[in-house]
C-alpha cells in the first residue's frame, strides 16, 4: 500500500528537481545532508515570495522599516539573548540504527516494558532494564540499546581573525599536559572563545540591538516595526520532510515595538494581519489555521504566542510563529550592553508619576515567518494532477503549478509556432516588451506545442502567448491561461498590458 504522504511528497521532490526549482547541495559528490540549492525556478519563486512580504509588511505601511544586519555578530549578543547558555539539546544516539535525535522529543515508554523494534531487518524483543534511568527509545526503529545523553549546541561555532585556532589549541595543550577530562576541555574551551564567533540562528536579535539606531535615525514614534529578511543557521538535529526543517534557511521577520499594556490587542491585530497574507495566495486557505500555545509550550520570554501552521502532507505544522516577547530582549541586550535601549514619549503622562513624559522599556510583537518554509507550503498548494484529453483525443494527466501569478517564476512564456517564416524573430520582439516592463518572461521553441504547454504548466508559468501565422498577418497573438486552458486572441502590442493587469488583479 502507498502511503500518501510519501506519495505526494516523492511527486513534489521530483517534480522541484524536473524543473528546476530545488537541487540537492552537491548533489554530483553525494550531495550534503540537509543542504539545497535554489534553481533557476527556485530562486526566482523565493525572491517573489519574499518580495511579496517585504511590500506588504514594508512598503505598504508607514509604521514599519528595513534593516539588513550582519549573519556574524558579536558573540555577546548570543550571551544576553541565552542562545550561549540555552540554546543546547540533550541528543542520544541509537546503537541498533545509529539515528541521532532529541532525547525529550523520543517516544517514551514505561521501564520494564517488552519493547519490539527492528534489528538487522528482523523484528526483535527486548525489556528495558528496571535499573535504567531513562524511559524512552529511538524514534527511527523504536531500539532500546541507546548511547548516553550529550548537550549538543544547535548553533554554528566558526573564529574570526588571522589567528589559526587549531595553533592556539596544541599550545594550551602541550602547556597543560597534566590536564585531562572535564578540566582540559574547559581549557580549550577559553582558548577557543577568545575567536569564536557564530552563525546567527535567527534574525531577531539584529533588530533589538539596532533598536535604537533605527529609532533615532528614522524619527520612529511607538508603535513602529523593524522588518529583515535573511539566512539563519542551527545545527538541527533532525532534518526532515524536504526542505521543511533543514540547517540552513532563510527568513522573514519584524520586531514590532509597542507600549507596555497593549501587547494583547496588536497580538491580536498581527495574527490577524498575517494569516490573511499567507491565506491571500493560496488555493486552498481552509489548509491554514492558528493554534495558540499552552503555557507549557511558551518560551520563557513570552506571554502570549501562535503558531499560524499549513496541513503538510504529514500533518499539521508551523509555518510562522506570532509571539509577544514582552520586553525581555531590549532589557537583556540593555543590561549585557550598559546601553539604554528604553524609549521617551513626551507626549505621553508616565503613569507612575503622573507626569508629562514617560520613559519605558517597549514590548515587542514578533511575527517570524520561515521563507524557505513558505517556498514549500506553496509547491504542496499548488500542485495538482487532471484528467486531460491530449492531441489525439485519448486520456492523459497534466501536471500543473496553480502557484499565484504573483509568486510565479516566469509570468509569461512566448512560443513561437514553428521555428520558421519570421515567428521566432516576432515572438523575441514580445519577450524584449516583457523584459523592458520589468516582468520575467521566457522564449521557448523547443518541442511541439502541446509539449511546451504543458512544460510551462508544471512550471507554474500563468500565462503562453503563441506567435502564429496569422501575428504575422493581424498582429494579433494567443493567450493561453495556465488554470483554465482557455485561449484567446489578443493584439501583440497589447501583450505586456494585460498580463501587467492581470497580475494586479491576481
Amino acid at each position: 500500500m502507498v502511503n500518501p504522504e510519501s506519495d505526494v511528497m516523492q511527486k513534489i521532490v521530483s517534480l522541484a528537481k524536473r524543473r528546476g526549482f530545488v537541487f540537492q547541495s552537491s548533489e554530483i559528490y553525494g550531495g550534503l545532508k540537509s543542504a539545497y540549492d535554489y534553481g533557476p525556478l527556485g530562486v526566482e519563486l523565493k525572491r517573489n515570495l519574499m518580495s511579496e512580504w517585504w511590500r506588504a509588511m514594508v512598503h505598504e505601511r508607514e509604521d514599519v522599516v528595513g534593516l539588513d544586519a550582519s549573519i556574524i555578530m558579536h558573540p555577546k549578543v548570543w550571551e544576553a539573548s541565552g542562545h550561549l547558555a540555552g540554546f543546547s539539546d540533550p541528543l542520544v544516539d541509537c546503537r541498533n540504527c545509529k539515528e541521532r535525535f532529541r532525547a525529550d522529543k523520543a517516544p517514551k515508554v514505561e521501564i520494564g516494558t517488552e519493547i519490539t523494534y527492528l534489528e538487522g531487518g528482523k523484528k526483535s524483543g527486548k525489556k528495558l532494564s528496571a535499573k535504567a534511568e531513562r524511559a524512552y527509545v529511538c524514534p527511527q526503529c523504536g531500539g532500546p540499546d541507546l548511547s548516553a545523553e550529550r548537550q549538543f549546541n544547535l548553533m554554528f561555532r566558526s573564529n574570526i581573525g588571522p589567528v589559526d585556532v587549531l595553533g592556539s589549541i596544541t599550545e594550551a595543550v602541550e602547556k597543560e599536559r597534566h590536564l585531562s577530562g572535564p578540566a582540559l576541555r574547559t581549557k580549550i574551551e577559553e582558548v577557543v572563545r577568545e575567536s569564536a564567533v557564530y552563525l546567527r540562528p535567527e534574525t531577531a536579535q539584529a533588530m533589538f540591538v539596532q533598536f535604537l539606531n533605527v529609532q533615532q535615525t528614522m524619527s520612529m514614534k511607538i508603535p513602529f516595526g523593524i522588518a529583515q529578511m535573511g539566512k539563519s543557521f542551527r545545527n538541527e538535529v533532525t532534518v526532515e520532510h524536504f526542505i521543511f526543517r533543514s540547517c540552513e534557511f532563510e527568513q522573514m521577520e519584524m520586531e514590532y515595538f509597542v507600549e507596555p499594556g497593549t501587547q494583547g490587542k496588536w497580538l491580536d491585530y498581527w495574527l490577524e494581519q498575517r494569516m490573511a497574507w499567507w491565506r491571500r495566495y493560496a488555493n486552498d486557505p481552509s489548509k491554514f489555521r492558528s493554534r495558540a500555545h499552552e503555557k507549557s509550550e511558551l518560551a520563557h520570554y513570552a506571554d502570549r504566542c501562535y503558531d499560524i501552521e499549513y496541513d503538510y502532507p504529514w500533518g499539521w505544522g508551523e509555518l510562522e510563529g506570532v509571539a509577544s516577547r514582552t520586553d525581555y530582549d531590549l532589557k537583556k541586550h540593555q543590561e549585557h550592553s550598559g546601553t539604554k535601549l528604553s524609549y521617551f514619549d513626551q507626549q505621553k503622562v508616565d503613569p507612575a508619576t503622573g507626569k508629562p513624559g514617560w520613559r519605558f522599556m517597549p514590548y515587542v510583537i514578533e511575527p517570524a515567518a520561515g521563507a524557505t518554509r513558505g517556498l514549500l507550503v506553496y509547491l504542496i498548494d499548488a500542485y495538482s494532477e487532471e484528467k486531460v484529453a491530449d492531441a489525439k483525443g485519448e486520456d492523459a494527466t497534466r501536471v500543473v503549478l496553480r502557484l499565484h501569478p504573483r509568486l510565479a517564476p516566469i509570468k509569461a512564456a512566448v512560443l513561437p509556432l514553428v521555428k520558421k517564416d519570421g515567428m521566432p524573430e516576432a515572438a523575441r520582439d514580445v519577450v524584449a516588451k516583457f523584459f523592458q516592463a520589468g516582468l520575467n518572461a521566457s522564449y521557448d521553441e523547443q518541442h511541439a506545442i502541446g509539449k511546451r504547454y504543458r512544460r510551462h504548466d508544471e512550471a507554474g508559468t500563468p500565462y503562453c502567448l503563441t506567435i502564429d501565422g496569422d501575428t504575422l498577418k493581424d498582429g494579433t497573438v494567443t493567450i493561453r491561461d495556465r488554470d483554465t486552458m482557455k485561449q484567446e486572441r489578443i493584439p501583440a502590442a497589447r501583450a505586456v498590458e494585460v498580463v501587467s493587469t492581470r497580475l494586479k488583479q491576481s
